[in-house]
């Protein structure tokens, strides 16, 4: 019997004026079955004042989390430096090694993508997408970066919608949190 595979997800985060919008759709996929629509895979952390979206899997996700948090408790709330030793770690540790996610992690001021790969990728343009309907996302929310009347909450909303449409391991319950 083969292996059954855990497909990601979307995880869309835009940056437009003072606000931070990140997004994530509920799709939990187990090889080419939807397991669950409604999945939460967003988490505020340190009061709210950073927002952390995560492909892959729950369990491997949710230990990063908490990794991420007691880095952030050691560095002073120093979303950058928490970021960068979460990599280190996450590439070097022998368990960490083997998870499977990947992470965006947003505060007022910065967005990270984290790998295991020792990756935390800063973006140019504020947009910032991972999972298998990322580039979709991504695309779309670029497009709409420069409409007149659109808020950071109104791009990654719509973008998500367009994913939706477009990629098989997404869906449209589309699951928003901002800051500013």
């Amino acid at each position: 019997m083969s292996e059954m595979k855990i497909h990601a997800t979307t995880i869309l985060s835009v940056r437009k004026g003072n606000q931070v919008a990140i997004a994530a759709d509920g799709q939990v996929s187990l090889g080419n079955t939807i397991m669950k629509a409604t999945a939460n895979k967003l988490r505020e952390i340190n009061n709210g004042s950073i927002i952390a979206g995560f492909a892959g899997s729950t369990a491997d996700a949710l230990t990063l989390f908490e990794r991420l948090e007691q880095k952030l408790e050691k560095y002073n709330n120093q979303l950058t430096r928490a970021c960068v030793e979460l990599a280190k770690d996450w590439r070097t540790d022998k368990y960490l090694r083997k998870l499977e996610a990947m992470m965006i992690v947003v505060d007022k001021d910065k967005s990270f993508i984290l790998t295991g790969n020792g990756d935390v990728i800063e973006p140019d343009q504020g947009v910032v997408a991972i999972g298998s309907g990322g580039n979709y996302a991504r695309s779309a929310a670029l497009a709409l970066l420069d409409v007149k009347g659109y808020s950071a909450e109104d791009i990654v909303k719509k973008s998500m919608e367009i994913a939706g449409d477009i990629c098989v391991f997404s869906n449209k319950n589309i699951n928003v949190k901002k800051i500013g």
